[in-house]
């Protein structure tokens, strides 16, 4: 059995429908033909059974009056008595005990063994002096069993001729169907970057095929694209960190002095610690790129929210912590959370003068975050490119002011994996105002 699926799937869907709809044509005209072929013996009985009717009405009468039965040209009238003796003088009918009941019941008797096949129809009669008669009438069905066999012949004949027919139909419908497919087919092998596959004119399953595939070459190439700058913007960033210490790392070996040592050592160890966030941040997009998210949970946003405050340093800006007087439950991870929460923090705090306001609001369907700093904000031309990977703000939030470009990137990605919203706009004390909405959950 797998063997022969495998041939069947090997063939060409041309093939194989051809194959299909000339099998089931076959098959259904071939049932039509032995249906038939029977149909036709029994058109040849309801024949003969009307005009034996009349005859035997006729012959009943005359018996009934006393007078002779009449006869009828290719039929036998015969008047027996009920054990089926005959008393009209012949020689017994070709009939059996058993058709001789049936016969006096008014039941027609089909007797196939004879040669031609004789049909008989009968019933009782009572003479002028009371007695009980079996008049019969029967008449052979020449071309009976040539019939059957001629009908059915001729129709499996036909069924053949047509099912080749549906064939040819089939294979050459089907031919032209797929065309635009093969069309199809051959330009996607000469596509090049950009390129689209031409829409056929018809408004059909094969367009609708077509466009679904540019869209898939679209989204392709556009995630080309991005991975083609995520890999180029994160080995520019790698390439700075690593440069740094290589020649903090060349300068003391060259030179070594003692006295500059702990310099050295602090400045390779401010590069490492920003190599490895830089690291963890293209890890973490890495693996959201790849749908590996940790499962979801009810998290207290108010109280990742007061654990992520006290985490800021006191050397820093002031911060303002406004908390719901209940828990704010979203559907998140808690880990995520916690990285949504010290990003912004850490954003806010790079770029605030003096204050920090973090505010967390509970609703029916979301959860908010608002974090807000007293810096220079974010002019409109940038607020919707600053959540992209490696963008920055030039001047205050360029790479001097200590960020890798992943911290908004990564708050952006971790949000709308989980159905939420970010956003940033400005802020009523004169900054940034950055906004988060995870989707509410039920009470932990």
């Amino acid at each position: 059995m797998t063997r022969l699926r495998g041939l069947w799937l090997r063939r060409t869907i041309r093939s194989r429908i051809t194959a299909v709809a000339t099998v089931a044509t076959l098959v259904v005209l071939v049932g039509v033909a032995v249906l038939t072929s029977k149909l036709a013996g029994s058109v040849l009985v309801r024949a003969a059974d009307k005009e034996l009717s009349s005859v035997l009405s006729a012959a009943v009468g005359a018996v009934s009056a006393g007078a002779p039965a009449e006869t009828a040209p290719n039929t036998q009238v015969r008047v027996l008595d009920t054990a089926g003796t005959p008393v009209d003088g012949g020689p017994p009918p070709r009939l059996d005990p058993a058709d001789i009941r049936v016969l006096k019941a008014a039941t027609p008797v089909l007797r196939r063994g004879d040669r031609p096949p004789t049909r008989w129809l009968g019933t009782v009669a009572t003479a002028p002096d009371g007695s009980q008669r079996l008049v019969v009438v029967g008449t052979g069905l020449v071309g009976y069993h040539s019939a059957d066999d001629e009908a059915l012949r001729w129709l499996l004949i036909a069924a053949g001729l047509v099912s080749a027919a549906v064939a040819l139909a089939t294979g050459l419908t089907v031919r032209s169907a797929m065309r635009p497919v093969e069309r199809m087919r051959r330009a996607a092998g000469r596509l090049g970057p950009g390129r689209r596959l031409p829409l056929p004119d018809a408004d059909d399953e094969i367009r609708a095929l077509a466009s679904a595939l540019n869209a898939l070459l679209a989204r392709r190439d556009e995630a080309t694209d991005r991975l083609r700058r995520f890999t180029g913007d994160a080995a520019h960033e790698l390439r700075s960190p690593v440069a740094s210490i290589r020649v903090q790392a060349e300068v003391a070996v060259a030179h070594p002095d003692p006295e500059l040592s702990q310099e050295v050592l602090a400045e390779v160890v401010h590069e490492s610690q920003r190599l490895s966030v830089l690291v963890d941040g293209l890890l973490t997009l890495a693996r959201s790129d790849a749908g590996e998210l940790p499962p979801a949970e009810p998290v207290d946003l108010a109280a990742a929210a007061a654990a992520a405050v006290r985490r800021c340093p006191e050397d820093g800006p002031t911060v303002q912590l406004h908390l719901p007087p209940t828990a704010c439950w979203v559907s998140a991870a808690p880990s995520e959370v916690e990285l949504v929460l010290d990003n912004l923090l850490r954003n806010a705090f790079r770029h605030a003068r003096a204050h920090v306001t973090v505010t967390v609001l509970p609703g029916n369907r979301t959860g908010r975050l608002v974090v807000d700093d007293d810096g220079h904000g974010i002019a409109a031309e940038h607020r919707q490119r600053v959540f992209d990977r490696f963008y920055r703000v030039q001047d205050d939030r360029a790479r001097s002011s200590g960020g890798t470009g992943l911290g908004l990137a990564l708050v952006a990605e971790v949000v709308r994996r989980r159905g939420g919203a970010v956003g940033v706009t400005e802020s009523p004390e004169g900054g940034a105002r950055f906004q988060v909405a995870w989707r509410a959950a039920a009470d932990g």
